[in-house]
């Protein structure tokens, strides 16, 4: 069971990307699908959830909330995350993971019941 994520690079404020978190070995359908990154320095964070490819459920924190879209391709067992209006505070690690067992937090992509991550891709965004 394997996510890899890519899409990730050097943008500048007010810029757009397209991170894609690629499956393979399971069908993203049946898990709920966060997206989480980590600046320098700081803690790791949720950033988005969907709940399976279809995308019957997505969440966006605060800080990114009207900037970045969640969604699925059932088709290509791929979830991305469109980041749009990029601000330097964006830069970070984009990881996606997999949570599995939704009693564990009920699908909301709380980070301790992420089952599955890919490594991570690099996204800054500066001038």
């Amino acid at each position: 069971l394997q996510l890899v994520e890519s899409g990730g690079g050097l943008v500048q404020p007010g810029g757009s990307l397209r991170l894609s978190c690629a499956a393979s070995g399971f069908t993203l359908d049946y898990y709920a699908i966060g997206w989480f990154r980590q600046a320098p320095g700081k803690e790791r964070e949720g950033v988005s959830c969907i709940t399976g490819s279809g995308g019957s459920t997505t969440n966006y924190a605060d800080s990114v909330k009207g900037r970045f879209t969640i969604s699925g391709d059932n088709a290509t067992n791929t979830i991305y995350l469109h980041l749009n209006s990029l601000k330097p505070e964006d830069t970070a690690v984009y990881y996606c993971a997999a949570e599995s067992n939704r009693y564990c937090s009920g699908f909301t992509c709380f980070e301790g019941c992420m089952d599955y991550w890919g490594k991570g891709t690099l996204v800054t965004v500066s001038s």
